[in-house]
Parts: C-alpha cells; structure tokens; sequence
C-alpha cells in the first residue's frame, strides 16, 4: 500500500517499486565478492541470525511476513498490553528493590528511592533479605497506600504476608487504597530449592491467603509467577515462558479448587520476566506472554476483561558483569527500553552493581533514573505499543508464542510444572541449553564488552557490602561472565602472589600495516583471560624477536602478522622463540593446508583467530604458565 502526502505528491513516484527478487540479487552479489556462492532465498538465509528455541532473525521483513492479527489495546488477545491506553497515562510502574538486612539503612534506602521516582517498592524478605519482624522498621515513614509494597519472602510467604497485611491494618490503611503482591510462589520456592517437597501444602496456603485477601484487601494480589528462576538457570525466552504458563496454569487449578472463581483467582496473579539488552526479543517476550496468557485464560473460561496478565519485567541478573560493571548501566537501559516498549506494567532496573554485593546509593539513583530519563525525557510511555506493526516484531512474537507453547504442552504432558521440576525435566533442558550458549560465549560468538572483548586489565575493582546468600539446592545460578571470571581470577590471585599479571610477548612482524589488525585482536584475546601483552616496536627478524622476547620476561609468545609475511618468516621466528626458552608459541590467524603443517613443524603450537574456543586456548595459557 501507498501512502501519499495529503498533497498527494510522492518523492518516489519517479522511480518502480523495488521487488524482493531484486533485493535478493544484489545480495548474491555482495556475497559473491566475500566467496559465498547463494541466489534467491539462499542469499537471504546466508544473512540471517540464528536465535535460540531454532528462531532465526531474518534480514529482511516485508507487509509479506505473515503473522496473526495483534488486536487491540486493553482486548484480547492483550498481545499489544493490557490496558487500552498501556502506559501512556502514568508510565510504568518504577519498582525499586531491596534485599539488604539491616532496617535501618533498608529504611534510608527506602525513603530515598521513593522521594526521587520510585513508584513501588519490592522487598526481599526472610532468610534471603531483611528479617521478616524488621519489615515494619524498614517500612517506617512509608506511606503504604501511596507506595505499594511487593514481597518476595520464598518458603516464608505466610509470615511476611500476615506481616504485611497486619500493618496495613495497624496503619488503618483504606481497604480501596492498598495494593501490592504477598508474592506467595510455591513453584518458584521449590525451582529456587529444589527437593522432593510436595508443593500442595504450600499451594493449599496461598489459595486460602488469595482468599483473605479477596475479602479484606482486593486490591493486594498474593501470587506471584516468577520466571527468573528459570532465566537464571540458563532458560530460553520460550523455555522461560513456558514455564511460567505451566506455574501459572498450576496456581489457577490451586485457586478455583479452594472456591475462586476463575476471574478473581487470575486477578490474583502477577507474572515476573527477565528483560534483556535483546532489546527486540524482549519485546516480543512480552507481547507474546500476554498473548498465551490470554489464551490459557479464556480456554479455563475466564471473561475477556479477565485475561489480561499483570507483567513485572527486571532487568537480567544473567548479563550482569563482576568486571566492568560500570558497562551493565547500559546493558540495563537497553533491558528497561525493551521492557518499556513491550509493555511491562512495573519494571525494576537492577543496579549495576548487583553481581558484585549489595549496590550503594549511587547505583540505585542511577538505576531508578534509567526509568526516569525513558519516561520523562524520552517521552517512551506516551506511546502504546509502539513497536506494534513491525513486521519484525510481530513475526518475532508470534514465532516465540509458538516455541513457547509447545515447551508449555510438553510440561503439561510430564504432570505439570511440579512433576517437571521434581523429575528433573526443566533442569535437564534448561542445561542444555546454557551448554549451547557457552559454546557460543567461549568462542565469543556471542561478545561480552569489558570481559570477552575490550577488557581493561588496569580497571579498579568496586567493591561492595556482601549481600544474603540466595537460596541453593535448586535449579542453578549461571552468568554470562562466569568462565571468563575464573580466568580472571587466577591472574588476579597471579598478581597479589607475584606483583604482576602473567604475561604473553606479542610478536609483531613486519611494518605496522602488516600486524596492527591481527596484534589488536590478539591482545584483546589474552587480556579476556587476564593475562597482560607485551611487545616491542616491529621487529624485522628471528634474532630480534627473540632477544624481544627475553626482555619481555614471558614465558608464551604470539606471533603476530600478515599470512605474507607469515609465510616468509613465521618458521624461522617460531623456531627462534623456542630456543629462546618459550614454553608455549601461538599464531594469530588460521592457516590451512601444508603452511599449517609447515608451522607445527617449526614450533608453534596452537592458532588463534575468529571464532575460534577463546576459553579454551586462555584455559591452556594459563596452566602452561603455572598460573593456580
């Protein structure tokens, strides 16, 4: 279709409209240059970007990229939100968290976070966060029917939910004016836990605490399904989502058998997702929550007002870096975008400090102003859904739906989410898939900035009050810096026992065109690992090398240079570095054929270049070096 300006003057009527065929041969041609040979759909496919759950984002979407109807704002089937007017009125709901012990400075936190943006407060409480008897010193000075409050107590729900509900009576809070969630989650305990636990003791006492709060407090819901267990443990975004319609269709079975009707046991549920700096994916995450919440909704007979899922989105814990955590600020505004667009009711930014300890008050003014800054300065929340009519985004959303839905089918099949969890199912796929993705970190595939690439071996560490040990025994805790971590570790523990990093001497051949691009890329390499480059000004031969390389006071060398000047000097220099005493010789690039031989030959041992197992070959570096 055609869209004129009102003069019906078009900047384009010159020229033919442009035909995907047409597209596609130009792409042919582009490859053709690069050495792939593909035409017509091949070209396009040879562009596209493989996701998990077997998704693919494609290079190219077209009004032809078919996916269903999104509907309506605030309708069914709620794929573009929940409301008809989204977040445009209010904006999101900018929920901080709080998770430290003592009440004292909770309470300063507190009352700091909510005097500059903070809309909601989530608390974790018990013996993962502040003690339960502390929750009315923390809450000290809080005006709880202006800041509703969100628990997150695990196994301890009943306690800090009649805690809670107790203040608001001893603060004769209005019955119309209190809202929150108890954050009673049985499943979500027991993926956290793990154990053989029957859960219907635990889901008999949220059905009777929903129940109490119909009737004293309708506007407090008790059950939360949280999904970050799941993305914690290494989850897809389907993976992710399906489970939480598995806990959420197991929390509806629980509610209406203790007497709820199907419309106020769904109004007791707010579900929770990990947001990602996938800015799109996370977006079409969402979209495609509601969607399949509708959908489970209306076949267990709720009223279409009904089916409309609550979201609380927080920013992934996964992606946050223990080394230079500063970069998390803008992993964190992508997550609190994505989550914006996609139409979170509530969202929570992480401090950037999260993976180190308990952040200080720096890195939640920070963290509530990312919020701040999207919906006063970006004017982010006066638009609903505007990602809505993307060709990418809908096809997006409607291929997860999809993926999640059969991972929802195959839960039901295994009994449930409880079955699943008991037998070990989720975690042995969750696994699975956390072992794909670390293939893909470890080869840096999938780049982590200011770890796998661009580390800054020089930063200064941040340092953080350490925070509750989180709960253990269940599914487990993953981070995409964990394997690039431990190689820090060890050259930081290197450093403290000798007064310097292990060290890598770069042997840069030839004239600065010749090795710049290949000695970048190795350095950048070993610094992942910890471990330092050295080199000197280019050197011109064997002997110069290697007298270079006795300087350094290395122990491994890399050469370093164009496959020309690898092919005239790389055997001589390789052999030279051996007899200088070099314990292990590596060579940037990726020959092939009889020069690989050749160099094998002559004393290299291992090739480092694109794509290529960087853990692996930093792993090896480091044990050849002695490094504990």
């Amino acid at each position: 279709m055609t869209v004129l300006p009102d003069d019906g003057f078009s900047l384009a009527a010159e020229f033919p409209d442009a035909t995907r065929t047409q597209w596609q041969r130009l792409v042919a041609g582009v490859l053709s240059r690069a050495g792939t040979v593909a035409e017509g759909p091949a070209a396009e496919d040879a562009l596209a970007t493989a996701l998990q759950d077997g998704l693919a984002t494609r290079p190219l979407y077209t009004a032809d990229d078919e996916a269903p109807a999104a509907g309506h704002p605030g309708f069914p089937p709620f794929v573009r939100g929940s409301t008809v007017a989204g977040t445009a009125l209010t904006g999101w709901d900018v929920r901080q968290h709080h998770g430290r012990p003592d009440p004292r400075r909770t309470n300063e936190a507190v009352l700091a976070d909510l005097e500059n943006g903070v809309t909601s407060l989530w608390m974790t409480v018990g013996t993962a966060g502040l003690p339960v008897a502390a929750l009315p010193a923390a809450l000290d000075g809080v005006y709880l029917d202006l800041a509703p409050l969100v628990l997150d107590a695990g196994a301890e729900f009943e306690t800090a939910a009649a805690c809670l509900l107790g203040l608001h009576d001893e603060r004769e809070v209005p019955r119309e004016a209190s809202h929150g969630n108890l954050g009673a989650d049985p499943l979500g305990t027991l993926a956290r836990t793990g154990g053989d636990t029957d859960p219907a003791g635990p889901l008999a006492a949220a059905a009777a605490l929903a129940a109490r709060c119909l009737r004293e407090r309708p506007g407090i819901r008790a059950l939360t399904v949280d999904a970050l267990p799941y993305h914690d443990a290494g989850a897809s975004a389907a993976q992710e989502l399906g489970c939480s319609l598995a806990t959420g269709v197991a929390y509806l079975r629980a509610l209406t058998a203790a007497g709820l009707s199907t419309d106020a046991a769904c109004a007791q549920l707010e579900f929770r997702y990990a947001a990602t700096a996938d800015q799109f994916l996370t977006i079409a995450k969402l979209r495609a929550a509601r969607r399949l919440w509708s959908r489970v909704a209306e076949v267990s007979g709720a009223a279409p007002a009904a089916r409309a899922q609550r979201q609380h989105a927080v920013t992934s814990s996964v992606m946050m870096t223990r080394r230079d955590p500063w970069v998390n600020m803008l992993r964190t505004t992508i997550a609190c975008l994505g989550a914006g667009v996609g139409g979170a009711d509530a969202v929570t930014v992480l401090p950037f400090d999260e993976a180190l300890g308990l952040p200080d008050a720096f890195a939640r003014r920070i963290a509530r102003n990312t919020s701040s800054i999207l919906l006063e300065e970006s004017h982010l929340a006066r638009v609903v859904d505007p990602a809505g009519g993307s060709w990418y985004v809908e096809r997006l959303t409607d291929e997860l739906a999809h993926a999640a839905w059969a991972w929802f089918q195959e839960l039901e099949r295994a009994g449930g989410q409880a079955a699943a969890l008991r037998s070990g199912l989720v975690a042995e796929r969750l696994a699975d898939t956390w072992r794909r993705r670390s293939a893909d970190l470890a080869t840096r595939r999938e780049p982590i900035t200011g770890v796998s690439e661009f580390p800054h071996l020089g930063e200064q560490p941040v340092h953080r009050d350490a925070a509750p040990a989180a709960p253990t025994g269940g599914l487990p805790r993953v981070r995409r810096d964990e394997a690039y971590e431990a190689l820090r570790a060890r050259s930081d523990a290197h450093l403290a026992a000798t007064g310097a990093r292990p060290r890598v001497f770069l042997a840069a051949l030839g004239p600065a065109a010749a090795h710049t691009g290949r000695a970048t890329f190795a350095a950048n390499l070993f610094q992942a690992g910890g471990v330092e480059p050295v080199h000197e000004p280019a050197t011109v031969d064997a002997d110069t090398v290697a007298a270079a390389f006795v300087r350094s006071g290395a122990t491994v060398a890399c050469l370093c240079s164009s496959d020309k000047l690898y092919a005239e000097q790389a055997e001589a220099v390789a052999t030279a570095l051996r007899a200088a005493g070099a314990e292990r010789v590596l060579l940037a690039g990726k020959p092939a054929g009889e020069q690989r031989e050749a160099y094998l030959r002559a004393g290299v041992d291992a090739f480092v270049f694109a794509g290529g197992d960087a853990v692996a070959v930093l792993t090896s570096v480091l044990d050849r070096m002695g490094v504990a």
